[in-house]
């Protein structure tokens, strides 16, 4: 029995080893060798593929000079279903590449060869793009599309193509003439740093141009035959995307020029060198749109060709394998008036500090005019500046005040000074003895008393003063917008000495210049502004640049690092056409009685107004924000300045000068 079981054992052994080697046909090896091919084409190094047929090194030099039109870009290539036929077998490797925003897709046929225990692969050029024949390579062509244009009211161009010229060092030119002479004379001519671009006139290569500046064609005081004087000088002509001028609302539109190396290395392959895309504010949140996109196509052709003998071919020589389709970029259009921005910019040329004016339509919401002055450096005050409002604040102070009962016509108490909880609270400097006492809650506004609005905090809550916020269309989203912008954040708790603080906005209370605008709009209107800018944000591929959050237009000195919490979506309370009224009767006695009375003469439909001054820092005496905003006819405007005094002194005169001039 035992022998038996022994000899049964020994037979089941046999019988299991012949399957074994009867399944052991290769194909194991096979399609580890094809796995192996893949992964190395992938990697663009075959040079530890065994081959047959081909020394190695021979063919990864023959990959590498095929696919070189497009590094740096490496395909993806996996190995499809292996077939087997005795010592030769076949496998589909599939391409994956990545072109510009497509994807190229392609199978070819593998071929491998059994040769004693190994695999070799039959290298073949077809074997690494379809029809590829012995001394073919790849090459691509780009067709890229003219940026869009941003376009104002009416589609008028803000920005489009215009007219410039570089001006710079041809190498090739200067002939004997000393390079660092030349660049040296050059930077002096056009006003650039003249060590730092003799250096790089220097270093650059025999047969470089070396742009020192770009310059308008319109209105440029360097002429061409001022450049061509100095040897190897030149200017040549080219276009770029430019507003009208060279500060016309920079600080909202941004700029848009060639793309730097952290910018093609930040867009994941959407930029490449040579490519325009937008730096800073519109420009950059909606460069994807603006751009468009590139054609490409990719070819084969013979290596080597000279230019006369690709213009003698059909198509250049060239064999298409794959077409991107171009798209020209979608325009961004906005809302702005191009003769009121202007109007706003000229208005703010000459003063020094960072300063705002922002104009909009309260009946439609859309902003008109969003100009930061030459002292905000490049910052977007207008749309982002996060300040204490002062007194223009008193709008949603009073706002809580109706809704409590009151009227303009309600008496309020307005005296000299008030102290809360050991702080003292006083008017501004030059506050009319006559205006004090008992007087109306109209009269207080008109001369904006600080003490009589503070007073009132014991009946008006932090809470409701964010929601009178709210109601003004100020501290809510704007999702209408479609720019970037801060519309203020009014705390909904506040007590003591912050509370009575916030009554005359400033505490933890911020606005920006545009949610001013909003704020006086909202009244006009009777009913919350919802601001507009950009009309078609969500068109073609709008949308914000992976760099657009982390690199600003410019950090001027006015930017404040936000802590605010975030806005409400919309207002719990949105103001009424009775609230409004009565708010529009007190805003016109600023005008009528109070110490906006300069407004009375502006041509047109009555103008109403509210000051405001907003002390911060600690210096004594304090530095102050200067403020005023005011409504004419169906124009909203708000008038800022970071050290400004007095908003009626300050702030006052340029708002005067914008509403007369834009008539």
């Amino acid at each position: 029995m035992g022998n038996f079981q022994k000899l049964s054992l020994a037979l089941v052994g046999l019988i299991i080893g012949g399957s074994l080697v009867a399944c052991d046909d290769g194909r194991a090896g096979a399609q580890e060798a094809a796995k192996q091919l893949a992964s190395a084409v992938s990697a663009l190094d075959v040079g530890a593929v065994a081959l047959d047929g081909k020394d190695a090194a021979a063919a990864n030099e023959q990959l590498k000079e095929v696919f070189q039109a497009l590094d740096p870009a490496k395909p993806a290539v996996d190995a499809g279903e292996l077939k087997l036929d005795q010592d030769t077998a076949t496998v589909p490797l599939n391409y994956s590449w990545k072109v510009g925003a497509d994807e190229w897709k392609y199978t070819v046929s593998a071929e491998l060869k059994k040769s004693g225990d190994k695999w070799l692969t039959v290298w073949k050029p077809d074997l690494l793009v379809p029809e590829l024949a012995d001394g073919e390579v790849l090459g691509t062509a780009i067709e890229a599309p003219q940026r869009a244009e941003i376009l104002g009211v009416g589609d008028a161009k803000l920005v489009t193509y215009r007219s410039v010229v570089n001006v710079g060092i041809d190498k090739p030119q200067l002939a004997s003439a000393d390079p660092a002479a030349s660049a040296t004379k050059l930077a002096g001519l056009v006003g650039v740093d003249p060590a730092a671009y003799a250096q790089q006139v220097q270093a650059a290569g025999p047969q470089a141009f070396v742009p020192a500046i770009t310059l308008r064609q319109d209105g440029r005081t360097v002429t061409d035959a001022q450049i061509a004087e100095i040897p190897g000088a030149r200017a040549i002509p080219d276009t770029l995307p430019l507003a009208p001028t060279r500060t016309f609302a920079r600080a909202l539109l941004g700029t848009a020029a060639q793309a730097n190396a952290e910018q093609i290395e930040k867009s994941g392959g959407a930029l490449k060198s040579g490519d325009t895309t937008g730096t800073g504010g519109l420009q950059q949140q909606y460069d994807a749109q603006l751009r468009g996109t590139a054609g490409i196509q990719v070819f084969a052709q013979k290596a080597g060709l000279t230019a006369e003998e690709k213009e003698a071919l059909p198509d250049g020589g060239r064999r298409s394998l794959f077409q991107v389709e171009m798209k020209p970029g979608t325009p961004v259009k906005t809302t702005l008036d191009p003769r009121l921005q202007q109007l706003a910019e000229d208005v703010l040329a000459e003063v020094g500090p960072a300063s705002a004016i922002v104009a909009l339509r309260p009946s439609s919401g859309e902003v008109l005019a969003a100009a930061s002055g030459p002292g905000s450096n490049g910052y977007n005050t207008a749309m982002l500046g996060q300040y204490a409002p002062g007194s223009t604040f008193k709008m949603v102070d009073s706002l809580a005040m109706l809704r409590n009962g009151m009227t303009p016509d309600s008496k309020v108490e307005c005296t000299p000074t008030l102290t809360v909880d050991g702080r003292t609270f006083k008017n501004a400097e030059g506050y009319p003895e006559d205006s004090l006492g008992s007087v109306t809650l109209r009269d207080a506004f008109a001369h904006s008393c600080n003490t009589a609005f503070i007073a009132a905090r014991e009946s008006v809550s932090q809470a409701q003063l964010e929601s009178a916020a709210t109601s003004l269309g100020v501290a809510v989203e704007a999702p209408g917008l479609g720019a970037e912008a801060f519309l203020g954040s009014v705390p909904g708790e506040a007590e003591g000495t912050e509370h009575a603080a916030s009554m005359i906005g400033q505490g933890k209370v911020l606005l920006s210049p545009l949610a001013a605008a909003v704020m006086a709009g909202s009244v006009a209107k009777g009913s919350p502004v919802s601001p507009t800018l950009v009309l078609n944000g969500d068109a073609g591929s709008a949308g914000a640049s992976p760099e657009a959050s982390e690199t600003p237009t410019a950090s001027g000195p006015s930017s404040v690092s936000s802590t605010a919490p975030a806005p409400a979506k919309t207002a719990e309370k949105p103001i009424t056409a009775e609230e409004a009224a009565a708010l529009a009767d007190m805003m016109r006695a600023v005008v009528t009685s109070g110490h906006a009375g300069f407004l009375a003469s502006v041509p047109g439909q009555p103008v109403g107004a509210k000051t405001g001054t907003a002390e911060f820092g600690g210096e004594n005496p304090p530095k102050t924000h200067a403020w005023i905003v005011a409504v004419h006819g169906d124009l909203a405007v708000a008038v800022f300045v970071e050290e400004g005094g007095l908003g009626a002194t300050t702030s006052g005169p340029l708002l005067k000068e914008f509403l007369v001039a834009a008539g």
